[in-house]
């Protein structure tokens, strides 16, 4: 158990915003896993500022999913402070997080993103503008640096605790990267000596042996998965339970991740009805059969054609009943 600012982290697991899909329905549905901290999809504070509806959607949460964090990206403290202050009087949530990782050129040439870690000065300014407009602990998302020739995750990690920053996560890659290569955590191996709030780790953790050598090597507090967690829900008990005993549970059956998937959907439809709700499923239930052999057809048909809850369900019972024979 750690602490970020006043609020207490239970497990050492973190659910990492995902565009699309980290919604309400999917953090309520990972919960019950082993999340310790979940972030919602990342929040425009232009959108916000604008009054765009459908920015505000990415507000919501639920008294299952706490703690949570609000993920807002900009470009300026001007606009980012303005919209601190409208999403305090729209929602519920325990943490403020300000993306200063994301890759995505849309973003960064923007100046928003991991294009903040160019400009130390500036990101001092505006982190020290964030938390002070902010009434709840402020944590940020960083990278190692823009490029393999501007790597400052020391330094700017200082500033942003300097700046009233209460718990970092660091994805253990370059903005240049982007989501390719490796996740290099030696790179951060030293973090404990030069900050003294929380850290977590985050790229590639995709096993309970990977967020352990994370751990390990860098002395996070915590870890944060992302996509490995997507359609392997357990993957987040499994890590649990082997930071804290050191067992290795084994893998869920097909069965179970059937079930997993079926109850899942059904969050999501209730959250943004069955049309929305099919479009969204179609990239994310084959995760659920990824590393079952023999499902590539099913993998496929989801992915193409699926349209209903009535035709998931078919297919999803279809799965319980060939692992049961």
């Amino acid at each position: 158990m750690f602490k970020v600012g006043d609020v207490e982290i239970q497990k050492r697991v973190l659910l990492g915003p995902m565009a699309g899909i980290t919604t309400m329905s999917y953090r309520e549905f990972m919960k019950p896993f082993g999340v310790g901290l979940s972030f919602s999809e990342m929040v425009s504070d232009c959108g916000i500022d604008f009054n765009n509806r459908r920015t505000f959607e990415y507000l919501k949460t639920s008294k299952i999913d706490t703690p949570v964090a609000i993920q807002l990206f900009g470009f300026s403290a001007e606009n980012t402070t303005k919209a601190i202050k409208i999403i305090e009087n729209e929602a519920d949530f325990d943490i403020l997080d300000i993306n200063l990782g994301c890759p995505v050129l849309k973003v960064t040439k923007t100046g928003a993103g991991s294009a903040w870690l160019k400009d130390r000065d500036k990101l001092r300014a505006y982190m020290k503008a964030v938390c002070e407009t902010s009434s709840k602990p402020v944590s940020a998302k960083i990278r190692l640096g823009w490029d393999e020739n501007s790597i400052n995750v020391y330094e700017v990690s200082k500033d942003l605790e300097e700046a009233g920053v209460k718990l970092i996560t660091i994805h253990c890659r370059t903005k240049a990267q982007g989501y390719s290569g490796i996740a290099d955590y030696t790179k951060v191996a030293n973090m404990k000596n030069v900050i003294s709030v929380p850290f977590a780790i985050s790229g590639d953790i995709f096993t309970p042996q990977k967020a352990k050598e994370a751990i390990d090597i860098t002395g996070a507090d915590a870890v944060m998965v992302a996509r490995g967690g997507v359609g392997n829900p357990f993957l987040l008990t499994q890590i649990n339970e082997y930071l804290e005993t050191g067992n290795l549970l084994p893998d869920p059956t097909v069965k179970q991740q059937a079930e997993w998937a079926l109850e899942y959907a059904k969050k999501l439809c209730e959250e943004h009805g069955e049309s929305v709700a099919m479009r969204e499923l179609r990239g994310i239930i084959p995760h659920f059969f990824s590393g079952s052999p023999g499902y590539k057809k099913v993998r496929v048909q989801i992915a193409s054609s699926l349209t209903t809850m009535d035709q998931l369900e078919k297919i999803l019972e279809g799965i319980k009943s060939r692992e049961h024979c």
